[in-house]
């Protein structure tokens, strides 16, 4: 008999080397045999419609980018709304009063008296202090912290973005507390005039409430985000 055409031939080539006693065949039912099954299902495995392949995660890696994109936006937004209202209305308590046009000085008053905000009508020392801190601290971080927000991917900002907003919800603590417990009507430390019913303290402290709840996501993104770990691990191996 001649030799077999080659659309004939078997996958594996060492059917070809089968000796006639059946020796041979009973060597592949043994070893053979799983050989010739690895390599199917490997060949099997490696189609584009493999279930063992690896689509599933990279699916899941692919919205990861994209998650952390989009608070990296509400972040930089956050910073970059945050510079004219520090610069026009919270800075006139400790700023000459002078630097500002007088719309500005009218505008921090209009707030202050249609909210009762008691902390920017007659300044106790203890609120004068956060905002100085706000000048010297915070406001030379904002541009930076929206530069690198807004451009993204900058893994240098995580130790300052935790200091700041580790300090600016230390300083929001006693605030809100003052808004929501303060007896107004009794305290000798507020000349001005503050909120009464728990409709208007709730009004003043939603004014203030994202300036502890953006820097409280700033927190835990820093702290849990993996692509902004990543860079501390390897600095510390």
């Amino acid at each position: 008999m001649g030799a077999p055409c080659g659309e004939c031939r078997p996958l594996s080539t060492s059917l070809l080397f089968l000796p006639a006693n059946g020796s041979g065949l009973r060597g592949l039912r043994g070893g053979g045999a799983a050989v010739l099954a690895r390599e199917s299902r490997q060949a099997r495995g490696a189609g584009p419609f493999s279930h063992n392949g690896g689509s599933r995660p990279n699916r899941q890696k692919m919205g990861a980018p994209a998650t952390r994109r989009c608070v990296e936006w509400l972040l930089g937004l956050y910073f970059l709304t945050h510079i004219p209202v520090t610069m026009f209305l919270d800075l006139q308590a400790v700023l000459p009063r002078e630097l500002y046009p007088v719309e500005f000085r009218n505008l921090l008053k209009w707030y202050a008296k249609e909210f009762k905000d008691p902390l920017l009508q007659e300044l106790p020392a203890w609120f004068k202090s956060f905002l100085f801190c706000e000048l010297v601290f915070q406001l030379p971080f904002f541009p930076i912290a929206t530069y690198a927000f807004l451009k993204g991917s900058c893994k240098w900002i995580r130790t300052p973005a935790i200091i700041y907003s580790v300090h600016t919800m230390t300083t929001l603590i006693p605030i809100l507390s003052t808004f929501l417990f303060e007896d107004f009507s009794k305290a000798s430390g507020f000349k001005g005039q503050g909120p009464e019913t728990l409709h208007e303290r709730l009004t003043l402290v939603s004014v203030y409430a994202p300036y502890l709840l953006i820097p409280f996501v700033l927190l835990i993104f820093m702290l849990r985000s993996p692509y902004y770990k990543y860079e501390e691990k390897r600095k510390k191996k």
